[in-house]
């Protein structure tokens, strides 16, 4: 069963589904039409590709841009609905100027002419369908609710394909228009007109939830040129996801192989069946078109919504698939001249191919999503939707290319009276074979897919589990002691002075050189932050972040520490030692005696694989007031008998350590954590704060080796007294410690890798803000 049984109004369905009506109308006019370019305004084989092809990148390109803007607007109507209603106006206006071309006008001209407006229209396209297809993607969070949402939606859309067919008769027959350029140059402003309205619908009756309080990216010039490199990570991420990049590349596969050879059915019926004549051909060509439409109206679409519901998508998918290469094939034999009928009977075999494809691809993608949420804690329906559509797209474009090729490789020729030998066999073989090829190719990626059912589930119910945990921020750190438990000396007046002359008359982005250098030389340790936005302690951690995350921070440290030993965390020592990198692995302990027997428990097999450098039994417990200096003390031993070979300690502040000389007895080496700037100290006189907090914690230590196991400096958020938050002073920081523990070869983990946003319910905005790398893994400085 589906971990959520919500069920979409059908009226939303419905609305959801007028908007797909424009989102293919649209193209599917654009098609019909684009023979009149070849056929009569004498566009050669090489103008035909270029006027597919550019525009359609145009559209791939500024696809990803526009999810980025989607997904992080900010605004009372929500993230989408303003997008669908302006690009559908574009899209409307552009679509009905395109095509205003005149045959006294030279070849030239109205091919600058119609390839600029193409451009014009491809951005409209861009504004209204990116946001329109995620729209459908947050619809539902629930597996079947998604693919009945999809299936209407589909249903409705495919009537274009019935429809646009016929613009065929009618521009083609001299009763109607008096050459098919002037045929198009009216139908198109129709089309513009009745299929822009139809595209205002969603965003008309869809509702959604003011976006205006969100926290999201914002949109200036500036975010929306970084949001470049956002794309770019986020092909990288959406491809490091294998059922997602299955889906891209089975799409790019089928639909690219289709559409390269659609053009092509009016070719084949009007010289293959009818030797030329465009009118004898009459009614055969939108026969084609509008009957496989019809069939995948109300056959295929039925049929492939009730097998999802039956045997899964993914071989709802196998089985279509394979259907429709019986159609492809059977093409071949049944495009028979004198019985033009005859390729009738191909039809519902061939429709399964398309006609299956974005019902399942889309409803597998919104899954795909979902494990997308688990992995990175973001919902991205904008970004992924575009991800997927820029694949269908770039491969449309290149489509089209290879069709302008292709008429030229066969030597096709529009305006000849008769074809060169071959030519037109040539088309046939590339209508039937190329489809085929595609077909085979993405059945072959598929059929090892493994979101299905029971997985997604799976991951609806960790996200919902996520949610629930989700409380009220509250201010529950600074158990840390309020106030300084040092007084800087007169003599250490002469080191703050120091300290201030290294940034004295330095420039912002002179601070981030220096920083840039600090990178570069790496870090000792770092503190690993595995959790991401939406997730909480408690959440388990997939190996695919916490080894995305580590492929960022490796090259910049020697040493990674842990926090924990469970929920995923016990992946952490695992990936660092893959990475080559030294670790500190902690078994968190609280006030729950079960969970620590299992962090416990942990931490002592992970030590005997060889995967612990450091054993850390506690973090701060003393300082939290959550067990007792004995129960620590016992915990400790118990660890130490378990791995005697492995160096154990006890994490906490600096001052508790110095207060408890049996606990720093019982240590092997001593882990201090050191924050200046929770005791208020400020930015210039906090390097040399940190060194009085470590000369405290090396008094106590009875000659044992100390190590600053946290210190750091957040970028933004409430100030604690003269501690002030800001990216030049965190930077600022980090500098001066890090060139201070260098020269005196002191041990120092930094205090954090990422940003945590789990930790605003608890530290404040503050608290969120300690990493070197963002929450989305941006380097921040």
């Amino acid at each position: 069963m589906s971990t959520l049984s919500k069920k979409v109004p059908m009226g939303q369905k419905i609305a959801f589904g007028v908007g797909m009506l424009a989102n293919q109308m649209f193209p599917a006019s654009l098609g019909i039409f684009m023979v009149v370019l070849v056929q009569n305004l004498g566009f050669p084989g090489w103008m035909w590709g270029i006027v597919y092809f550019l525009p359609r990148i145009l559209d791939a390109v500024t696809d990803p841009i526009m999810g980025f803007i989607s997904d992080n607007t900010k605004s009372v109507w929500g993230r989408r609905r303003q997008y669908v209603f302006l690009g559908a106006i574009v899209m409307g206006i552009t679509f009905s100027v395109m095509w205003q071309l005149y045959g006294e006008n030279s070849v030239n001209y109205n091919f600058v002419y119609f390839l600029l407006g193409s451009f014009a229209f491809y951005i409209g396209l861009t504004i209204f369908s990116v946001p329109y297809v995620a729209m459908g993607y947050e619809m539902s969070e629930d597996f079947h609710e998604r693919t009945q949402i999809m299936a209407i939606a589909q249903w409705i859309g495919q009537w274009a394909w019935v429809i646009a067919p016929w613009f065929w008769v009618i521009m083609y027959d001299p009763s109607w228009f008096p050459s098919p350029e002037a045929a198009t140059r009216e139908l198109a402003v129709w089309v513009g007109i009745i299929f822009a309205l139809c595209a205002m619908i969603p965003a008309i009756f869809i509702s959604s939830k003011s976006t205006k309080n969100e926290n999201f990216s914002p949109l200036t010039f500036n975010a929306i040129g970084d949001s470049v490199a956002q794309i770019i990570k986020g092909f990288k991420e959406a491809f490091s996801s294998t059922p997602f990049r299955k889906l891209c590349i089975s799409t790019f596969f089928i639909f690219n192989a289709f559409n390269t050879v659609a053009g092509f059915v009016f070719f084949i019926v009007v010289w293959h069946l009818f030797s030329g004549d465009a009118g004898a051909a009459g009614y055969w060509t939108p026969i084609f078109g509008s009957v496989g439409a019809l069939v995948t109206t109300f056959i295929v679409i039925p049929i492939v919504a009730r097998m999802s519901r039956k045997i899964g998508k993914k071989n709802a998918f196998m089985v279509s698939q394979g259907i429709a290469l019986v159609g492809y094939a059977s093409l071949w034999f049944l495009f028979v001249p004198g019985k033009p009928w005859m390729f009738i009977f191909s039809l519902p075999f061939h429709s399964f191919g398309i006609g299956s494809l974005f019902v399942l691809m889309m409803s597998m993608t919104a899954d795909v999503i979902d494990l997308d949420e688990l992995n990175y804690g973001v919902r991205r329906e904008g970004v992924f939707g575009a991800i997927y559509w820029y694949m269908v797209k770039f491969g449309f474009a290149i489509a089209g290319g290879l069709s302008g090729v292709i008429l030229t490789v066969v030597g096709f020729d529009g305006n000849a009276a008769v074809q060169p030998e071959g030519a037109v066999d040539g088309l046939r073989l590339f209508f039937s074979g190329l489809p085929m090829l595609g077909t085979i190719a993405a059945m072959y990626l598929m059929h090892d897919y493994d979101v299905d059912e029971a997985r997604a589930n799976e991951i609806r119910a960790e996200l919902e589990k996520r949610k629930a945990k989700k409380v009220e921020p509250q201010i529950a750190y600074t158990a840390y002691q309020e106030g300084k438990s040092i007084r800087l000396a007169e003599v250490d007046k002469l080191a703050v002075a120091n300290y201030q002359g290294k940034f004295e008359g330095k420039s912002l982005a002179e601070i981030k050189n220096m920083f840039a250098q600090t990178l570069n030389d790496g870090f000792h340790g770092l503190c690993f932050s595995p959790y991401l936005q939406g997730q909480n302690i408690g959440d388990i951690l997939t190996e695919e972040q916490i080894r995305r995350r580590m492929e960022i921070i490796a090259p910049h440290t020697q040493w990674v520490r842990s926090f924990s030993c469970t929920d995923g965390n016990e992946l952490i020592p695992k990936i660092a030692r893959e990475k080559g990198l030294k670790t500190m692995v902690g078994a968190w302990l609280g006030t729950d005696h079960s969970k620590n027997k299992a962090e416990v428990a942990s931490l002592i097999h992970l030590a005997k694989e060889g995967l612990v450098d450091i054993a850390v039994v506690g973090n701060e417990v003393l300082l939290r007031n959550e067990l007792t200096e004995l129960e620590v003390l016992d915990y400790l031993s118990q660890v130490k008998k378990s791995i005697p070979n492995v160096t154990v300690s006890y994490i906490d502040t600096y001052f508790q350590l110095a207060q408890r000389p049996e606990l720093v007895d019982a240590c092997d080496l001593v882990l201090a954590n050191c924050y200046p700037f929770w005791e208020g100290c400020n930015i210039d006189q906090a390097p040399v704060y940190l060194e009085k907090m470590y000369e405290m914690a090396k008094n106590a230590a009875k000659g044992k080796t100390v190590i600053i196991t946290e210190t750091g400096w957040p970028d933004s958020g409430e100030a604690m007294n003269s501690a002030k938050p800001s990216p030049e002073n965190a930077m600022k920081y980090i500098i001066a410690t890090h060139q201070w523990a260098k020269e005196e070869g002191i041990a120092m983990f930094n205090f954090s890798s990422f940003d945590e946003p789990w930790k605003v319910h608890h530290e404040g905005e503050v608290g969120q803000s300690w990493g070197i790398w963002d929450k989305n893994e941006n380097l921040k400085y």
